[in-house]
């Protein structure tokens, strides 16, 4: 039997981390770039950048970095897994992308953060998708609140030349937002918009703690459910949360996509727009994540369009280009 829906190519892609998303064309030819030697089997590749169904949390499943990371550490090497995960994107109908990277991890053979922003913006810029990049901090066992502001004061220096936010991201459970205050304090003094992982690891007191310092967004954010008064303020500030169902899966937050409150979300007034994280730890892609969620919601086209739109109304962009991509979506996906 044919599926009763029907995806259009106008995507929105607000949750998606370049180390996390390296194709397996796009690693070996990193790895060619930065001799770095692979396996020759592209299945055992995949199974080295792809997390394991036997995946136990969060902290298990960020194990997974490590080799992408590994051939991330120039400014070529960057710029071109930009540009051809940006390529990969349009190819799949995204029509807006804000890639996650954090600089800081790729700082091994003596780039600065800079040198790393820079080279992803030019990724970006070359390629076919319009979109911009959101510079993450991250949460780390080592005192890295140095790194971490200068982060923050580069997404200020960048804000609108390529970078349109800030985020925190990481092992969220080991490592609370309640520890990373200074950061996204300075972020709010300097105009520095931000989305941070919280609600996934953790409960909806992550959320809240976001919510404290001023997120305007949340990656993630499905534990909120856990608390109405957490829903109230996402629904009184119209803050959306950037759900991605696959890696709720593998991280053991979810047993299935059935399970995943995209409706219970709806139902409460909470806005909600679909992402997939990490395209290759996850093995998915923002076509299949609506895909899965519709086989698995039976949801109607009409449904469907409204998580686009959310998606489009929350980007972290001017409200032309906001109007440009609800346009788009009303002209590409069937109602």
């Amino acid at each position: 039997m044919s599926d009763k829906f029907t995806i259009g190519n106008c995507l929105i892609e607000l949750h998606l981390h370049l180390d996390g998303s390296l194709s397996i064309k796009n690693a070996r030819e990193l790895a060619k770039l930065e001799g770095v030697t692979l396996p020759d089997s592209d299945a055992e590749l995949k199974n080295r950048l792809t997390v394991s169904p036997g995946c136990k949390d969060l902290n298990e499943y960020l194990t997974k970095f490590d080799l992408p990371c590994s051939l991330l550490q120039s400014a070529p090497a960057i710029e071109l897994a930009m540009f051809n995960l940006c390529n990969e994107l349009a190819d799949n109908g995204v029509i807006y992308g804000e890639i996650k990277f954090a600089p800081q991890q790729h700082l091994q053979k003596g780039l600065t953060q800079e040198d790393a922003i820079q080279a992803a913006i030019r990724g970006m810029q070359k390629s076919k998708l319009k979109g911009s990049i959101i510079v993450a901090c991250m949460r780390s066992g080592q005192d890295n609140h140095a790194a971490n502001f200068e982060t923050v004061r580069l997404a200020k220096k960048y804000l609108g030349k390529g970078v349109c936010a800030t985020d925190l991201a990481g092992a969220e459970a080991a490592f609370p937002n309640e520890g990373y205050a200074e950061e996204f304090k300075l972020a709010r003094e300097l105009g520095v918009p931000f989305t941070m992982h919280s609600g996934e690891a953790l409960g909806a007191q992550s959320v809240a703690v976001a919510l404290d310092y001023g997120a305007s967004r949340i990656g993630h954010g499905v534990r909120s459910l856990e608390d109405p008064a957490v829903i109230k303020r996402l629904v009184d500030n119209k803050i959306t949360l950037e759900v991605c169902p696959k890696s709720n899966i593998d991280t053991c937050i979810f047993k299935d996509f059935a399970e995943v409150p995209l409706l219970k979300f709806r139902e409460l007034g909470v806005l909600v727009a679909l992402s997939s994280d990490d395209d290759a730890v996850s093995d998915t892609n923002i076509r299949l994540e609506y895909e899965n969620m519709a086989r698995a919601l039976n949801l109607t086209n009409a449904d469907i369009k409204g998580f686009m739109l959310n998606g489009a109304n929350a980007v972290f962009a001017d409200e032309a280009t906001k109007a440009e991509l609800r346009k788009l979506i009303e002209e590409r996906q069937p109602a």
